[in-house]
């Protein structure tokens, strides 16, 4: 599939680029996006939460009143998880949500991400381009001409750029991202991607 490619302005610059087929053009595995998409979430977890068992619960041991007869349950000490301000039952520990996945099934869940995209008409091939200083207006500019302002968008870049990072990061609908930290939960969570030339033949050469 070709797509043409764009300046800043958003005029066709009269080239345009070949999209590799194992990349844009393989059959979406839903499973696989759903797999990679959870292994996703799961890694951002911290897995901190704790309360406090019976045992860990500061608080006297004797026992409140007689075993039986007292027409009530048999709650033991002050402690009980039967009474206010005792121990939790079955309640959180500190755990690793984190799970392996294989290597082959994160790919296939990025390829499929990245043909739904194209499949959506929701891929916008960008000459290389950078800013020489933050500046967040040019950078809504940039948006307006490319005909996706309003819209959830994932700027791809080929590599660190710290006045592009700048010029996005107070706009609430605006990512920037470099291609080979390209994730399939960051791919599908934006409307549209605006990659960069030289950031799809990174995408390509990592994932070929």
């Amino acid at each position: 599939m070709e797509l043409s490619v764009l300046d800043i302005k958003g005029q066709d610059t009269g080239r345009k680029v070949v999209l590799s087929d194992s990349v844009f053009g393989v059959e979406p595995n839903d499973h696989a996006i759903y797999l990679d998409v959870r292994q996703y979430l799961a890694d951002q977890r911290q897995g901190t939460a704790k309360s406090k068992e019976r045992s860990e619960i500061s608080g006297s041991t004797r026992k409140l009143g007689r075993q039986k007869g007292g027409g009530g349950a048999r709650h033991g000490d002050i402690k009980s998880p039967v009474l206010r301000g005792g121990g939790r039952v079955f309640g959180p520990k500190p755990r690793d949500y984190s799970f392996k996945l294989n290597k082959k099934v994160k790919q296939l869940a990025r390829r499929s991400a990245l043909t739904y995209k194209v499949r959506e008409n929701a891929l916008v091939v960008v000459e290389d381009f950078t800013f020489e200083a933050p500046r967040t207006k040019q950078f809504v500019e940039v948006m307006n001409d490319l005909g996706v302002a309003g819209k959830k968008v994932l700027v791809v870049l080929p590599g660190s750029d710290k006045n592009v990072y700048l010029s996005a990061r107070n706009l609430p609908k605006a990512n920037v991202a470099i291609a080979g930290d390209l994730n399939t939960y960051t791919v599908l969570n934006n409307a549209v991607m605006v990659v960069t030339e030289k950031a799809l033949e990174n995408i390509e050469s990592v994932l070929n």
